[in-house]
């Protein structure tokens, strides 16, 4: 689900027993805050949830056209280790099953000026897309092992502007992109629209420490013409069976009607 890792800014405020879990939600109209639980403010690495912002660019860009073109094949110089990765994948397939080398891909097609200007056009997290120190990978990994950070409170804040249709781009992308996102039922009659994101943090020597997994769950619920933005972030302190990403969606469906009639 794409093995994103903490980014380097929070990497010290993590202790190496802490466990939290964090929950933001926005009425997207007013603005009122229903629910601010958790450190909100401390930022790490998107992981997978990335993908939505990076929908937003690609549709705006045109490398994207709309929810199943453009249709790539996978290629074995793409070299991932998820057997449920090696496959053909439309924006909607790699949206669902959070496939990283077609991010990639749409990355690379995007290019280094056009990739960096969109994430400062977003004022996402730190704008740091720099990537690993010495490897000039930015364009590939910033958001998945290395630079780019992002808090709860600002992932809620890119939603309402997405939502706002505040984010410069065309009609198209806010459109596709929407139409592209996978949704879960949460019951009351709400529908979620989300990104997940799960990864892990690192060890002081920068190694993959998988007793510390990570997840989110970022996006917005809708009923009725309502829509309230939502982030639902976890942080571990031991191995899991299931990706930090499952268990933030899982966490945020269960709980969503009951915390939306706050």
């Amino acid at each position: 689900m794409g093995a994103g890792l903490l980014g380097r800014p929070a990497l010290a405020e993590a202790a190496p027993s802490e466990k939290f879990v964090c929950t933001v939600m926005a009425d997207v109209a007013t603005g009122r805050t229903i629910v601010r639980e958790g450190p909100a403010e401390r930022r790490f690495s998107p992981c997978s949830s990335f993908k939505f912002p990076l929908a937003v660019m690609g549709f705006d860009s045109g490398v994207l056209v709309d929810p199943h073109h453009p249709r790539w094949d996978y290629r074995p110089e793409f070299q991932t280790t998820m057997e449920t990765q090696k496959k053909a994948a439309d924006p909607t397939i790699w949206l669902a099953d959070s496939i990283v080398w077609y991010s990639q891909e749409l990355t690379r097609a995007l290019g280094p000026t056009r990739f960096r200007d969109y994430v400062a056009r977003f004022d996402y997290g730190n704008e740091d897309v720099s990537g690993n120190p010495g490897k000039d990978d930015g364009l590939t990994q910033s958001w998945l092992m290395s630079s780019l950070a992002i808090s709860p409170d600002e992932q809620v804040a890119f939603v309402r502007r997405f939502l706002g249709r505040e984010l410069g781009v065309s009609d198209h992308a806010y459109e596709a992109t929407t139409a592209s996102l996978a949704r879960y039922p949460a019951g009351n009659g709400w529908t979620l629209h989300g990104k997940t994101g799960s990864g892990f943090l690192r060890t002081g020597k920068g190694a993959i420490d998988r007793s510390r997994p990570l997840g989110w769950f970022v996006g917005w619920g809708e009923r009725e013409g309502r829509r309230i933005a939502f982030t639902r972030f976890n942080l571990g302190n031991q191995r899991a069976e299931t990706y930090g990403g499952m268990i933030a969606r899982a966490a945020m469906m269960k709980d969503f009607a009951a915390l939306a009639a706050r």
